[in-house]
């Protein structure tokens, strides 16, 4: 069955999607521009606003393709797909707030390279995530299909990539780091930001499903 036969007359699951794509983009982009002016404490906290705003935005979505859920008679793809991808993607903001909270609570004055380098790749992977939830309601076309799926390689391949760094991070870390509490400090530090990464491709892996069982 093509995908375009399964939409719904009622409801704007896709438009909700795309609109909390753009909201984790946005969050990312804050949380990196707060690692990048980080040693000056005015811009640090005003993206950290930023990057709360965005989540709070997010979660707006989120509570909207809930109670949506319940009003749509027929759903636009398998009612426990939308369920899972909107929850995923509320996920990766939920980490971003999260990462950017902890390092306020645990007095962190200064970042390492690795923090910058893990945040970097933090917004590759959300920018893709963004871009792969625009391709839903256009499954039935099979160059859409394939962009989608090839999307959905590059967020595997930058949270192999991430992986990679916090790896070399932490060995740096045990190995240079005489401070036991910084220590302690950028190791939870590190595991969440790279955890970001596992988030989106938590909805990269959902999509790929979306996109073989729909097109």
């Amino acid at each position: 069955m093509l995908f375009g036969k399964l939409l719904p007359r009622e409801g704007n699951f896709f438009e909700l999607f795309n609109e909390h794509g753009n909201h984790i983009a946005e969050g990312a982009r804050a949380f990196l521009k707060m690692i990048e002016n980080y040693a000056d404490p005015a811009l640090r906290q005003q993206y950290a606003d930023e990057v709360d705003k965005s989540e709070h935005a997010a979660d707006r979505v989120t509570a909207e393709v809930n109670r949506l859920l319940h009003r749509t008679f027929i759903t636009p793809i398998d009612r426990e797909q939308i369920h899972g991808l909107i929850n995923a993607m509320d996920d990766i903001l939920d980490l971003l707030q999260d990462s950017s909270e902890t390092m306020s609570l645990y007095d962190v004055r200064s970042v390492p390279e690795q923090v910058l380098q893990l945040a970097t790749l933090s917004v590759r992977c959300c920018e893709r995530v963004q871009h792969a939830v625009t391709l839903l309601p256009h499954l039935s076309k099979p160059a859409t299909t394939e962009a989608a799926l090839k999307t959905c390689e590059e967020i595997d391949r930058l949270e192999s990539d991430a992986d990679r760094v916090m790896r070399s991070a932490m060995s740096s870390l045990f190995r240079e780091q005489a401070d036991v509490r910084e220590l302690i400090k950028l190791k939870a530090i590190y595991e969440q930001l790279e955890s970001i990464s596992d988030r989106c491709e938590d909805v990269a892996n959902l999509i790929e499903g979306i996109v073989l069982e729909n097109s």
